[in-house]
């Protein structure tokens, strides 16, 4: 056979078959299954399951792989969109880098939360407006920005923050994570009267385990006073329970899932440790001790649904979830590569230091600009935040060759910066991640979804692909 007809033969079957140089590569998962086995094209985070007895048939049928290859493209497409393509929606405001708790994990350092700077009302107002000047150049009319005032504690600029709350009510949707001590009747008024976004942060079910890594700095707890508000927010739509996941806590998931379910919490996050800091590190648990506990406290939040018809949707687990069955509908930015810092949002500071996400707003590297000195747009394309932008999945071992990479994204570049070293390095949590991926597509697979996310999760969705082997 001559050579050129042997180049010949490459050109005309280039892309038509999977697993070889030209073509995709599909990677069969076991997912824990007894029936089904996930099928991968990690680069087009395209998903299928197949009866295990089908699988062969599946990778050898053009009546299946056919459909599939002539819409990769746009399954390319979108994810390098989502992955590259979108523009800042948010802010992380940090109106203060003071905090009257001393909580074992947090990541904003000692120094800062004990004795640092909180904005005047004028600087508060001044930078919302340099903020809703920049949004309206860059986004539709339609879109309405968000603004989280962040922390350390937000509410000790609680006066400047209601001003800014009040004076841009029509030119953002704002949000309010707090560790909820500050929150007195007139300020839950405030804020509910509003519709404001509320987050609340408790890390257990009953004082001797929330109190454990949530304290003042004279070592008192604030189970008692959270759970106050938590009563008061009965019947409130708008707002969630944080609860950051440790050694003290793990083995207690359920039982917080119990209790957070039957204060009628809408929504919950049960987010493992960030092991930013040297203090979260100490208390970060074993992945292969977590996970049984975490996919437990899952399982839990189904069983009560079921009951009772009222859902506690677990929003971290939903997004890596809804990653899975609709890419493009997640709503947090965290476990996709390069993740959501500097690119879908940012934070800034107290001091007006702008920064690709508030978990370095410890790390001076990361500091981007200043948001009074007019250095915003310059922010967004600093060599300090294009080390966290530029961070692809692709470019870190092992998880360049993992089937989940894009259902996971090797969170989180601050992390795996201060605890593994740099910014090519996977994240804290990758066994856990690989566990929820497998743990939802066996709710996949069946038909359980709809339970643990959101009502209404699907609008705007359709099917794109639908294949089957006989």
């Amino acid at each position: 056979m001559s050579q050129a007809r042997t180049d010949n033969n490459r050109a005309s079957s280039r892309g038509r078959y999977i697993n070889t140089g030209n073509g995709p590569t599909l990677q069969p998962i076991d997912i824990g299954h007894a029936e089904y086995v996930g099928l991968v094209d990690p680069d087009a985070a395209f998903w299928s399951l197949l009866r295990k007895d089908k699988l062969a048939d599946a990778l050898t049928s053009r009546a299946f792989i056919g459909p599939y290859l002539k819409k990769r493209a746009r399954f390319l497409a979108e994810m390098q969109t989502l992955r590259f393509g979108m523009k800042p929606l948010a802010v992380y405001f940090n109106p203060t880098e003071r905090c009257n708790l001393n909580c074992k994990y947090c990541y904003i350092p000692d120094d800062m939360r004990r004795d640092g700077v909180t904005m005047t009302a004028a600087q508060l107002l001044e930078a919302l407006a340099i903020l809703k000047a920049f949004f309206k150049k860059i986004l539709p009319a339609r879109l309405k920005p968000q603004v989280v005032f962040h922390g350390s504690e937000p509410l000790l600029a609680r006066d400047a923050m209601f001003a800014g709350i009040e004076k841009f009510r029509d030119d953002f949707r704002f949000g309010i994570q707090t560790n909820g001590t500050l929150l007195d009747e007139e300020a839950l008024q405030f804020i509910t009267s509003r519709q404001i976004g509320l987050g609340l942060s408790l890390d257990g079910h009953a004082r001797r385990i929330a109190d454990r890594t949530r304290q003042t700095w004279s070592g008192d707890g604030v189970f008692a006073k959270v759970i106050q508000v938590l009563e008061r927010l009965r019947g409130y739509a708008s707002y969630n329970v944080i609860c950051t996941v440790t050694r003290e806590n793990m083995r207690s998931l359920s039982r917080i899932v119990d209790f957070l379910h039957g204060m009628e919490v809408p929504v919950c996050m049960l987010n493992p440790v960030r092991c930013t800091r040297p203090g979260a590190r100490d208390i970060k648990p074993a992945d292969h001790e977590l996970a049984p506990y975490y996919l437990r406290a899952l399982d839990r939040t189904s069983e009560l649904y079921r009951k009772t018809g009222r859902k506690l949707v677990v929003a971290n687990f939903a997004n890596v979830l809804v990653s899975i069955v609709a890419p493009t509908a997640r709503r947090l930015m965290c476990d996709i590569s390069p993740c959501g810092g500097g690119r879908c949002f940012f934070a800034l500071s107290a001091k007006g230091d702008l920064f690709p996400c508030s978990e370095f707003i410890g790390l001076p590297e990361f500091n981007g600009g200043n948001l009074f000195r007019g250095e915003l747009e310059q922010a967004l394309k600093s060599p300090a935040f294009q080390k966290v932008t530029g961070r692809k999945v692709e470019d870190i071992e092992p998880c360049a060759r993992c089937a989940v990479r894009h259902f996971c994204g090797s969170p989180c570049p601050a992390e795996a910066h201060e605890m593994n070293g740099g910014m090519q390095r996977p994240g804290a949590f990758c066994e856990l991640y690989e566990e929820q991926a497998r743990y939802a597509l066996r709710l996949i697979a069946d038909d359980k979804v709809d339970a643990f996310l959101w009502d209404g999760w699907d609008k705007g969705t359709k099917t794109s692909i639908d294949l089957s082997v006989v």
